[in-house]
């Protein structure tokens, strides 16, 4: 937009007075002068409306138009609701028809990875991929010794390791439904699991506490932005879950508020 001090300076210029008369021409009667036809020109192109826009201000819309969606079907009868927002990019907003339900998406996304990987590990064994190129990681001699004592165990959970030499170990392998994940920080953590659970636990216990350490590598994490279709297919594959109520380490991975608790907090009952 043009500034109004500049159309008023271009206004005034149109007003000037023209030169005054030689003295060998006739004295004339007074009368306004008359701006000059170059004046004229420069005074109406400053004031001219600018180039109409592809919509005027009372025309434009006032939200983003889209094309009208398929309708969907209503998820709020289903226990856990329908997603409605992602607060903190870590909190899932679900609607109920009894009020509203917050998920915490890591810790529920562990506990459904969890569950996979021992349903994998009970059937046939944990599905593996390739890496394309071998992780090298450098351990202590002692820290070696005692994950590749498990080396056959952790291969039947998709995880593949040999000796490299000295302390070092290879990841050959790592369970495909964890996707790409950090293999470094996968052993070292496992190392850490296994050592808080000491030698005299059953392979059972170690078995459990190093999927669990896969299925939080695993998980999504806290951070990420998620589309409304992730967050309904997480909130179904909760529902259809046994025991996803908690995550691996036992903390709730999602709370429930009814509708009469809120209106409750705003004096509303």
């Amino acid at each position: 937009h043009r500034a109004s001090s500049t159309v008023a300076e271009e206004t005034l210029a149109a007003f000037r007075a023209e030169p005054t008369p030689q003295a060998a021409q006739p004295p004339r009667v007074y009368q306004m002068d008359r701006p000059s036809q170059q004046s004229l020109s420069r005074a109406y192109a400053v004031q001219a409306p600018a180039p109409a826009a592809p919509f005027g201000f009372a025309e434009s819309p006032s939200a983003r138009m889209e094309p009208v969606a398929e309708a969907l079907p209503d998820l709020t009868a289903r226990p856990l609701g329908a997603a409605r927002a992602q607060l903190h990019e870590n909190y899932i907003i679900a609607q109920t028809e009894r009020g509203m339900v917050i998920v915490d998406q890591h810790a529920a996304h562990e506990r459904l990875v969890y569950e996979r990987l021992k349903a994998q590990a009970a059937a046939s064994g944990i599905a593996a991929q390739a890496l394309l190129i071998p992780e090298i990681i450098e351990l202590s001699e002692a820290d070696a010794a005692r994950l590749l004592d498990l080396a056959e165990d952790l291969a039947g959970l998709g995880l593949g390791i040999e000796p490299f030499g000295g302390g070092a170990v290879a990841v050959r392998e790592v369970p495909a439904v964890l996707g790409q994940v950090d293999a470094a920080a996968l052993i070292r953590d496992i190392l850490d699991d296994l050592a808080d659970l000491g030698s005299s636990d059953r392979l059972k216990g170690r078995i459990d506490a190093v999927l669990s350490r896969m299925a939080c590598h695993g998980s999504v994490r806290s951070g990420r932005q998620m589309r409304a279709e992730e967050m309904n297919a997480l909130l179904r594959e909760m529902e259809a879950t046994p025991m996803s109520g908690q995550c691996n380490h036992g903390r709730p991975t999602y709370v429930e508020l009814k509708l009469a608790d809120i209106e409750r907090l705003f004096g509303r009952r």
